[in-house]
C-alpha cells in the first residue's frame, strides 16, 4: 500500500467521527398528565415506507399521510387528466379503427356520406390511428410516470420530515475585521459549527 492510500484512508475514518449535520430526531413534546411529566418521541423509522404504501394504494393518500394536504389534488388532477386523456384517445381510435374496418370490407362507415363520397380519405383514416395510437400510448406512459412520480414523492417527503431542521443548520454570512492587521480589507470564507 501507498503511503498516500493510508493517508487518505486515515483521514476518511477521522473525519467520519465527527462529521454530523442533523439529528434523527424530529421533536420531544412534554405534557404533564397527574404531576408527572412524560415525553413522548415523534421519530417515525417506517414513515416513508408507510406513505409510500399508501400512495401506492390510493394516489395522494401518501401526501395526506405526510399532512401536505395541498398536494393531493396535483396528485389526482395530474392522475385524472391523463386517464381521461387515455380512455378519450382509445375511445377515438376504435372510431376510426372501425371505420378503417368497414371500408376495407366494402360496407358503409360513419365518414361516408349516403351518396357515397367519403369525409375522410382511406389513407387519412390510416394516419388518424396512428396519431390516436401514439396519443394513447403516451397517456398510459404519462399516468404511469405520475403514479411512480407520487410513490417516489410521498416517500421523499416522509423521509426528509424525520430531520431536524432548526437554527444551528443556516448559514449566516458575517463580516470580521482582523484583530492584528487594519490597513486592507481581505475577504475570505469561514465554517463556524455550533452545537
Amino acid at each position: 500500500m501507498s503511503f498516500r492510500y493510508k493517508i487518505t484512508i486515515c483521514i476518511c475514518v477521522f473525519t467520519s467521527f465527527c462529521s454530523f449535520a442533523q439529528k434523527d430526531t424530529v421533536q420531544t413534546q412534554a405534557s404533564k398528565t397527574n404531576e408527572k411529566i412524560i415525553i413522548v418521541e415523534e421519530y417515525k423509522p417506517l414513515a416513508p415506507a408507510k406513505a409510500a404504501f399508501y400512495s401506492a394504494v390510493l394516489p395522494g393518500l401518501g401526501q395526506i399521510y405526510n399532512k401536505k394536504y395541498w398536494k393531493a389534488p396535483v396528485v389526482w388532477a395530474a392522475m385524472s387528466t391523463s386517464i381521461y386523456l387515455y380512455i378519450d384517445n382509445n375511445k377515438e381510435f376504435d372510431r376510426y379503427r372501425t371505420a378503417f374496418k368497414l371500408r376495407e370490407a366494402g360496407l358503409k362507415d360513419e365518414f361516408t356520406n349516403d351518396d357515397g363520397s367519403v369525409l375522410i380519405s382511406r389513407n387519412g383514416l390510416i394516419n388518424a390511428q396512428k396519431t390516436l395510437r401514439q396519443n394513447r400510448d403516451l397517456s398510459l406512459l404519462t399516468t404511469a410516470v405520475f403514479y411512480v412520480l407520487q410513490i417516489i414523492e410521498a416517500s421523499v417527503n416522509a423521509h426528509l420530515l424525520q430531520f431536524n431542521t432548526n437554527d444551528n443548520l443556516t448559514f449566516q454570512p458575517m463580516i470580521q475585521q482582523h484583530p492584528m492587521n487594519f490597513d486592507a480589507p481581505k475577504f475570505g470564507l469561514s465554517f463556524k459549527y455550533s452545537f
